[in-house]
């Protein structure tokens, strides 16, 4: 067992058994986002997804919610001349550099899992849906909510809630902005699995488990190979597919799971 703990005032992380867990912690503001918090996020996610050690990523809220989204105080504060003086242009690249905390929860070499507690709105939601999987308590509310203050969404939601739904559905969940609870969101494709309240911490701590016994590498190559199936032709995830097929054929994982098969016993991965 390598466990290890670290803390900035906003963003508790922890290791543990190969999961990673990384903790919004502003349960006063319901986790609403920060700059900070986005920083910590982003530098997290860069380092675990090149540390071998961590084979699942799992994200979450403290106290009863999961992310609230953009701190709409600091927003009003903002739209009442904080920013007057910053370029537009400044201000999109700032936005921009931020958001590729989604783009890293989507695309990095091993699973993501975002656990939610209680409501995910926003950017929050988006956090979610840029994992690639989410176990959500039963009475959860998630939203786009963008529209309820006048905004048209970041942070990748209306791409990943697209392939998600589908395009109609997406539409009218950004548009009006309705919440949905843990299990019409399940119903919905949104997330993969729901608990009641009191069991969200071990059904999801059950889930991580789960995805951190998986043969991480070759998990690795599945998201590129999915990946690429949301934007390239057959042709290229043939091409995707063979390449990665091959190198997983020489990892120590397929050795070792190939000859758990002949010997009719369960493989153990190591991520190797």
């Amino acid at each position: 067992s390598i466990w290890s703990i670290q803390m900035i005032d906003e963003l508790q992380e922890v290791q543990n058994d190969g999961i990673a867990t990384l903790t919004l912690n502003r349960p006063e503001s319901r986790n609403a986002l920060t700059p900070e918090m986005m920083r910590g996020l982003k530098d997290a996610l860069l380092r675990f997804a090149a540390d071998p050690a961590v084979r699942v990523v799992v994200l979450t809220g403290a106290g009863r919610a999961f992310c609230a989204g953009g701190d709409v105080k600091r927003f009003a504060a903002v739209s009442s001349g904080g920013q007057a003086t910053v370029a537009f242009e400044e201000r999109v690249h700032d936005l921009r550099t931020r958001m590729e905390v989604s783009r890293l929860l989507h695309e990095m070499p091993k699973p993501t899992l975002a656990v939610i507690p209680g409501p995910a709105a926003g950017a929050g939601l988006s956090l979610a849906l840029a994992c690639d999987l989410r176990i959500a308590a039963e009475d959860a509310k998630l939203t786009t909510a963008f529209s309820k203050v006048g905004l048209s969404g970041d942070f990748g939601g209306s791409y990943f809630l697209t392939y998600l739904v589908g395009v109609a559905k997406a539409r009218e969940l950004y548009f009006t902005g309705r919440v949905l609870l843990g299990q019409e969101a399940l119903d919905l494709g949104i997330v993969n699995r729901v608990a009641s309240a009191e069991d969200l911490e071990q059904e999801g701590n059950n889930y991580a488990a789960e995805l951190a016994a998986l043969p991480t590498l070759a998990v690795g190559y599945m998201k590129k190979n999915l990946n690429a199936a949301l934007k390239g032709s057959l042709s290229d995830v043939l091409d995707c597919e063979a390449i990665h097929m091959i190198r997983t054929f020489e990892t120590q994982d397929h050795k070792k799971a190939a000859q758990a098969f002949l010997e009719k016993r369960a493989p153990e991965f190591s991520g190797q």
